[in-house]
């Protein structure tokens, strides 16, 4: 597999894939929960942050932009806020061309939920199952056509998520005019009538979506296969790629042995949205020129990404290539403060503890080492605030510092106790620290709490300062002082 390593994820670059299906926005409210209701036994969530994701094919587009692919995406909202989100949403996306139909008499599907401490604690569905009128199916349709008509994509995606986007009519009439260009159709299937995807390339369903469909039992991996072939057989099927959570994947052909894929994911945090990144990985793989084995294959690698993130999520190619080459990255660890933003979002849902340090670390010493471990024995994921260039100079004056911010930061992300850089240019890193709100603030034993920036208003919140043992002999400057003689 690693042998088809680069070739892989290059062909995946600028492959064009047509997204059709039902869209959603997807909400997510992250708070605490410390006491029960006096009214009823429930918790009470004390919100901290809300997220806002689009859901469904809108998932799936996002997801082929990430790995590199150019998505058109094709669906319906409303003429409503939720609907101005999700375009709003879209038109940040680069990888994303909007196709989106607004329709006036519908209302935007949209799922909130709730989640404290990394758990999901409820989740609300505002939506309604649209049965659209025959004129508006057929703009639908009218719109997908001019689409194939301008410029064909490698692949077709189609995210049936039962909200009434791909009814009967529109997806038989989407697969023949596919049949008619050679253009394979990729399936995210629902429901339990699988005719309308009557000669599609490949289904992506899960266990429980193959065995109501085919009427037959999942549980063992032959009966897997033999409900597979069912649908191949009534359904003129090329292939059904099987999720199986916790037991991978079973690809089934109508022409090949079934291949058995084991689950890759070492922490599951959040399944929601890993179809979404199982359909679009597949039909990615495909349109780039891979067999139905090498892109399951992928997809499987990209699902197991996925699902150790929390939210509806997408893969990026670069975690693609992480995976399957078993390398981390150092610059990942490099962010910006919306990065770092949604990453304290993230690790705060999980329920995890926020701790922070910062410096110049300037030529790295036996001293900085010392203070990063003993900051991060305090805390679950560490940042560290690093001085910009100009920052060092107008502290430590001419001739610092000696490694650019570029240099000083690969060096910081590159250790294991290190969970984030963020290059700052201020003199001090008070702002930063009032936009994370840490919940341990790491200082050098040279100091006094009482001067340590930023200590009281951590204190104000509840968090603590911590003032960290110092190595005696290691100094920067004395370091640079030496060589200079």
């Amino acid at each position: 597999m690693k042998h088809h390593l680069d070739n892989w994820l290059r062909s995946l670059r600028n492959v064009k894939i047509l997204c059709v299906g039902d869209i959603m926005l997807d909400q997510y409210v992250y708070g605490d929960v410390d006491r029960v209701s006096p009214e009823a036994p429930i918790p009470v969530l004390n919100i901290n942050t809300r997220s806002y994701v689009v859901g469904g094919a809108g998932n799936v587009a996002c997801n082929i932009s990430a790995i590199g692919g150019i998505a058109n995406l094709v669906a319906v909202t409303g003429d409503d806020l939720a609907g101005s989100q999700i375009n709003n949403l879209l038109d940040d996306d680069q990888g994303v061309i909007n196709s989106l139909i607004v329709g006036n008499d519908y209302a935007t599907t949209v799922k909130t939920r709730f989640v404290a401490d990394g758990q999901h604690l409820l989740r609300v569905d505002d939506e309604s199952i649209d049965i659209y009128s025959a004129q508006f199916r057929e703009s639908i349709f009218s719109t997908v056509e001019a689409l194939l008509g301008q410029e064909p994509p490698g692949a077709i995606v189609l995210s049936d998520y039962g909200k009434g986007v791909l009814s009967g009519s529109i997806t038989k009439n989407i697969i023949t005019a596919a049949k008619l260009l050679n253009i394979p159709v990729i399936i995210d299937p629902k429901g339990t009538d699988y005719s309308k995807y009557y000669g599609a390339d490949i289904l992506t369903p899960n266990r429980k979506e193959l065995s109501e469909s085919s009427l037959l039992p999942t549980r063992t991996s032959d009966q897997i296969v033999a409900a597979a072939e069912n649908l191949i057989d009534r359904f003129a099927i090329g292939s059904v790629l099987v999720t199986r959570g916790k037991e991978g994947m079973s690809l089934i052909t109508s022409n090949n042995s079934p291949l058995h894929l084991p689950a890759l994911a070492r922490d599951i945090f959040d399944v929601s949205g890993a179809g979404d990144t199982v359909v679009a990985v597949m039909a990615a793989g495909v349109a780039a020129g891979m067999n139905s084995a090498e892109a399951a294959e992928l997809s499987n690698v990209a699902a197991g990404i996925v699902v150790g993130k929390i939210g509806t999520a997408v893969v990026r190619n670069i975690d693609l290539f992480h995976a399957l080459s078993g390398t981390v990255s150092e610059e990942k660890n490099i962010v910006d403060k919306n990065q770092l933003n949604k990453r304290i979002t993230e690790w705060r849902s999980r329920g995890l503890s926020i701790g922070f340090t910062n410096g110049c670390f300037d030529l790295m010493h036996p001293g900085h080492i010392s203070l990063i471990e003993q900051a991060k024995s305090e805390c679950d994921k560490l940042i560290i605030g690093l001085n910009s260039d100009d920052s060092v100079f107008r502290l430590k004056g001419e001739g610092r510092p000696v490694q650019n911010s570029v240099a000083r930061s690969l060096v910081l992300a590159s250790l294991s106790s290190v969970d984030a850089v963020i290059v700052f240019d201020d003199d001090t890193p008070i702002d930063l620290i009032k936009l994370m709100r840490p919940d341990v603030l790491i200082k050098g034993a040279d100091y006094l709490i009482e001067d340590v920036v930023g200590g009281e208003f951590v204190c104000s919140y509840g968090g603590r300062i911590v003032l960290a043992d110092l190595i005696d002999g290691y100094s920067t400057t004395k370091t640079i002082a030496r060589l200079l003689c």
